[in-house]
C-alpha cells in the first residue's frame, strides 16, 4: 500500500471537531483559534447519524456547510465521516432486527452505540442511502480531503443468526465436506461428530479452541467486509485525491487490522495513554484498561502496531488531550510538555496526522468528563496553549518529515490468531490463579518493552505481511526477528522461520511457538514441532510459575538479577547451547534459553516468559548495537529516529520532570540552526528536540 502523496508531504494537526454539539461560543470563534493554533485538519460528521437523517427518508444535510467553508476559508482540511456506527432511534424503532445479539436471540439493547448487524439487509439498505446522501453532498467541497467510513468498528461478536449462517458458509467452502473439519477439529472428542452441515452448534455454548478460532476468523471477515462495503460506495464519489480510512480500536474483539487496511488508502485509530506520572520513565503507573497503555515504552508501542496494519504510515484519528475514560473518577490531565512529546512520539513512529478527541469538552451525555482542548466553559486555557505551541513546532519541522519512514533495530512478529486463542484458552494465570485473557499481551509486552528499554527501536510485523517474502529477503529487511509467541501457526509458517534463520537471519522464539497448528490444536509431534531441529532443542514437560524463578547466564551471557515469570519449559539440548539456565523452582538447573546455528543464521529459543532485566539482556545480546547507540543520554532520555527525503530525522525526548542531557554524535541541525557534533543538548523537563542529519543524497 502506498500512502497517498498529500500525506507523504504532510503532517496533519488538528482534532474531532463537532460543531452540532455546540453549547458555548460560537464557529467563527472556534475555527479562529484553531487556525492560530495551526490547525491543518479537522474531522466531522461521523456520529450524528441522527442529525444528517431526522425522519425516515427526510436529509438534513446543509448544516455542516458553515463548517466546511470557514475551515476552507481559512486553509483547514476537513476529514468527513460517514455516520453508520450510531443508528438513529427511528432506525431502531422501524427495523428492531437490524440488532446485534451478544448471545444468539438475546439483542443488544440500544441506547450506546455499534448496537448494529452488519450484514443486516434492512441496515445496509438505510445505511447506503445516507452514506451517499452525505457523501454526494460533500465530496466535491474544496476542504474535503478524506473521508473516514464508520468508526471504531467491531465492538460485538455477532452472534445473529445470518451471521451463524454465513459462518456456517464459511467453514463449508473453507473445508468442503465435513469429514474434514470433524477432523480437523477434532471433533471425535465428546461426541462432536458432524453427519451433516446443518449439525454445527451455536457458538454460545462452544467448548472448542478451534470453533471458536474460526469463529473469531469469520467476526473479522465481517468486519472487514462492511468496512470495505463502505469505502466503495464512498469512492464513487471521491475525487482522486481524496483518501478513505476508518478509525480502528485496535483491542475490539472482532477487529483484525491487516485485512481490515486493506480496503483503506491508509490506516487510521486511536491513540490513547495515561499521562502524568505513567509517562516518566522508571515511574510506570499499571493499566487496567487494554485500549489505553501505560508507560513510555507502551505510547512508542501503540505507534509500531499502528504502523504494522499497513507497514506503512498511519493516521492517528484520537489521542489524548486531557483526561480520557468515559468515568468521572479518572481525571489526568497531562503534565506541562506531555502532549508535545506524546505528539512527537507518535510522528517518530511514522504518524501523518495527530488529531485530539474533541475540540470541546462536552456537556452532557457519557462523555462529558472526557477532556476536550476546550474545557466546559469553552475559553482556551493551558491545554489550548500548549497545543498552539505544538502546532507552531509542527508546521516548522514539516518539510523535513517528506516520505519519513521510521527506522528499526529489530521486528516482532504479531499474531492476531494466536492472541485469539489465547484470549479463549490462557496459558498463562492472573494473579488470582485464573486464566488470564491477556496473555498475549503480556508475553509480546515483555519483549517489545525490553527491547525499548535496550535502547533499540522496533517494527512490529504480521505472519500475513511475510509469507511472501524469500528468506534472503526477510533477512535484509529485518537481521533479527522475534517470535514473542506463536501458537497458530501453518507448517508452511514455521518453515518460512527456519529458512529465514538458514539464510542469516537470527531468530528469537518464546514459549508455545511452534507448539499449535494453524487450528489451534496442539502438534503430534515432540514440541517444538517443526522448529527443533533448527532450535536444537525439544521440550515435552512444561509447568506454570506460581512465583517467578531466578535466571543464571551461561557461557558469557550476562543476566545478573533477571527472572523468569509466569511458565517454564523443560528444555532438552539437541545440538544447541545453553545461553541461560534456571536457578530456582521446579527445573533448577536446567536451560531456561538456548541459542544454535543454523545454516547461515541462528535460532534463539526462550522457554519462559522474560522479566524485563532479561528482556533487555537477550534483546542487547541479539542487537549488540542500534542506531542510537552512538548517542550519550540521561536515563529519561529517548533517542528515535527515521529517514525522510531531507535526511535522518532524530527525535530526542526527555520523559522526566527534571532537566537532562544528550550528546550529539554527529553534526546535524536543530529545526533551522546547526550542532556541531560532541554538542550536549540541554533538555527541559517533559521536552523533545527535533534534529535532521544529513545522508549525503
Amino acid at each position: 500500500m502506498s500512502t497517498p502523496d498529500d500525506l507523504n508531504r504532510r503532517i496533519l494537526f488538528g482534532a474531532a471537531f463537532y460543531d452540532e454539539y455546540r453549547v458555548t461560543g460560537d464557529l467563527d470563534r472556534d475555527l479562529d483559534l484553531m487556525a492560530e493554533a495551526g490547525f491543518s485538519a479537522i474531522r466531522v460528521g461521523e456520529s450524528v447519524w441522527s442529525t444528517w437523517e431526522p425522519e425516515p427518508g427526510r436529509f438534513s444535510l446543509d448544516w455542516l456547510e458553515p463548517v466546511l467553508d470557514g475551515a476552507h476559508s481559512r486553509g483547514i482540511d476537513v476529514v468527513l465521516g460517514t455516520p453508520t456506527y450510531a443508528i438513529p432511534q427511528w432506525l431502531q424503532r422501524l427495523h428492531p432486527e437490524i440488532a446485534a445479539e451478544d448471545a444468539t436471540g438475546r439483542p443488544v439493547a440500544w441506547g450506546y452505540r455499534q448496537e448494529i448487524n452488519y450484514v443486516n439487509a434492512d441496515f445496509r439498505r438505510y445505511a447506503e442511502w445516507v452514506i451517499r446522501a452525505v457523501i454526494s453532498r460533500y465530496a466535491d467541497h474544496p476542504a474535503v480531503i478524506g473521508f473516514q467510513v464508520d468508526n471504531e468498528p467491531g465492538l460485538h461478536l455477532l452472534h445473529n443468526r445470518e451471521v451463524f449462517e454465513g459462518f456456517r458458509d464459511h467453514l463449508h467452502a473453507r473445508y468442503g465436506t465435513v469429514e474434514r473439519l470433524n477432523e480437523a477439529w477434532g471433533l471425535v472428542y465428546w461426541s462432536h461428530l458432524l453427519t451433516d452441515w446443518e449439525d454445527l452448534w451455536l457458538p454460545d455454548g462452544n467448548s472448542f479452541p478451534q470453533y471458536d478460532l474460526e469463529w473469531r476468523r469469520y467476526q473479522a471477515h465481517v468486519v472487514n467486509e462492511f468496512i470495505e462495503w463502505q469505502a466503495e460506495i464512498v469512492r464513487e464519489y471521491a475525487a482522486p485525491h481524496q483518501w478513505v480510512t476508518t478509525c480502528i480500536s485496535y483491542e475490539r474483539p472482532a477487529v483484525e487490522d491487516v485485512g481490515l487496511s486493506r480496503s483503506l488508502d491508509i490506516p487510521s485509530g486511536n491513540a490513547y495513554y495515561k499521562m502524568q506520572d505513567a509517562l516518566q520513565i522508571g515511574v510506570e503507573v499499571p493499566r487496567p484498561e487494554v485500549w489505553w497503555s501505560s508507560g513510555v515504552w507502551g505510547l512508542y508501542e501503540q505507534g509500531d502496531r499502528m504502523y504494522s496494519s499497513a507497514q506503512g504510515p498511519f493516521l492517528v484519528t484520537e489521542t489524548n488531550a486531557q483526561s480520557i475514560g468515559q468515568s468521572h473518577w479518572q481525571n489526568h490531565p497531562p503534565y506541562a510538555g506531555q502532549i508535545e512529546l506524546c505528539a512527537f512520539a507518535l510522528v517518530s513512529r511514522g504518524a501523518r496526522m495527530i488529531e485530539y478527541w474533541q475540540w470541546q469538552t462536552l456537556h452532557t451525555g457519557i462523555e462529558t468528563y472526557w477532556g476536550g482542548i476546550l474545557p466546559h466553559s469553552g475559553r482556551p486555557g493551558r491545554i489550548y496553549r500548549e497545543i498552539a505551541a505544538l502546532g507552531a513546532r509542527i508546521r516548522a519541522i514539516e518539510p523535513d518529515l517528506a516520505s519519513y519512514r521510521p527506522d528499526a533495530d529489530v521486528a516482532f512478529v504479531y499474531s492476531t490468531d494466536t492472541k485469539r486463542a489465547y484470549e479463549f484458552y490462557p496459558p498463562l494465570a492472573d494473579d488470582d490463579g485464573g486464566p488470564d485473557p491477556l496473555s498475549y499481551l503480556r508475553i509480546f509486552d515483555s519483549y517489545y518493552r525490553g527491547a525499548f528499554e535496550a535502547g533499540l527501536q522496533s517494527r512490529v510485523v504480521h505472519m500475513a505481511q511475510l509469507r511472501d517474502l524469500e528468506p534472503a529477503e526477510l533477512v535484509s529487511r529485518h537481521p533479527v526477528l522475534v517470535v514473542p509467541t506463536l501458537y497458530v501457526a501453518s507448517d508452511a509458517e514455521l518453515d518460512l522461520l527456519t529458512a529465514y534463520a538458514a539464510a542469516g537471519g537470527h531468530l528469537i522464539v518464546g514459549i508455545r511457538t511452534g507448539y499449535g497448528d494453524a487450528q489451534a490444536g496442539a502438534r503430534p509431534e515432540v514440541a517444538p514441532g517443526p522448529l527443533a531441529a533448527a532450535a536444537g532443542i525439544t521440550y515435552e514437560e512444561y509447568s506454570s510459575l506460581d512465583a517467578s524463578v531466578a535466571i543464571e547466564g551461561a557461557d558469557g551471557f550476562d543476566v545478573a538479577g533477571g527472572e523468569g515469570t509466569a511458565w517454564a519449559d523443560l528444555l532438552e539440548l539437541d545440538g544447541a547451547d545453553a545461553l541461560a539456565v534456571y536457578a530456582s523452582g521446579i527445573y533448577a538447573g536446567r536451560p531456561a534459553a538456548t541459542t544454535a546455528r543454523h545454516g547461515e543464521g541462528r535460532v534463539t529459543y526462550v522457554g519462559t516468559v522474560p522479566d524485563q532485566t532479561l528482556a533487555r539482556a537477550l534483546l542487547r545480546w541479539a542487537v549488540p548495537s542500534g542506531l542510537a547507540a552512538a548517542w550519550e543520554a540521561d536515563p529519561t532520555v529517548t533517542v528515535v529516529s527515521g529517514t525522510s527525503e531531507t535526511g535522518r530525522v532524530w527525535f530526542v525526548s526527555n520523559w522526566s520532570p527534571d532537566p537532562a542531557r544528550a550528546m550529539v554524535p554527529r553534526a546535524m541541525t536543530r529545526e533551522g540552526a546547526s550542532v556541531a557534533a560532541g554538542e550536549v543538548l540541554e533538555l527541559a523537563p517533559w521536552s523533545a528536540a527535533v534534529l535532521v542529519e544529513s545522508l549525503g543524497r
